[in-house]
């Protein structure tokens, strides 16, 4: 018979559980990614994490989402601390910064990241998608940002920049000052 977990014990479990997957992901990827070993970190059965999660892609998932929202809980609070499109300048390095230290959050082309995403159902897929998407619009929603460009225009140039990433190995130089020398240039030409 399973063990029961109180609502605390199940909370904390979670945490442990989406904080190794995230760990494991950065450094073996999806598919070299032990359930074992996530269960041995948290301190339960493999039996256990299906009460958890129906499916290792349902952790990835999660996992996902998980990162997504830090990253705009940490938006939100560099905005309130700077209310300026200078703000957003200190925002967007700070997820450049963490796309570095996480790159399943970018290089979604890589056969790790497809074989993941091919398991996934149309539902979940788009649920990853809207999450990014909404993230990235929710940084304009600001009354003391004002655009000088369309805002699909001014998302996918930000965008553009933040998919740099991607490339980082081909850059010459550092690839943080490139980044950050393209958006400090453009920063002017997107916001007023």
């Amino acid at each position: 018979m399973p063990k029961s977990f109180s609502e605390q014990e199940k909370n904390n479990i979670k945490k442990i559980l989406i904080s190794s997957c995230k760990e494991s992901w950065v450094k073996y990827g999806y598919k070299k990614t032990s359930i074992d070993e996530l269960c041995e970190k948290a301190g339960i059965s493999k039996g256990a994490f299906y009460i958890f999660y129906q499916s290792k892609e349902q952790l990835f998932c999660e996992t996902i989402k998980a990162v997504q929202q830090d990253l705009y809980v940490l938006i939100e609070e560099i905005l309130l601390e700077d209310q300026s499109k200078y703000g957003v300048v200190k925002a967007l390095k700070a997820i450049y910064a963490e796309y570095d230290k996480s790159p399943f959050l970018y290089n979604t082309s890589s056969v790790d990241f497809t074989s993941f995403i091919n398991k996934l159902s149309n539902e979940e897929r788009q649920d990853i998608f809207l999450d990014s998407f909404k993230g990235a619009k929710q940084m304009f929603d600001k009354p003391f940002l004002s655009l000088c460009i369309e805002e699909e225009k001014a998302l996918s140039v930000l965008s553009s920049l933040l998919n740099t990433i991607e490339h980082k190995d081909k850059i010459i130089g550092n690839h943080h000052e490139v980044f950050n020398f393209m958006l400090e240039s453009l920063i002017e030409k997107i916001f007023e």
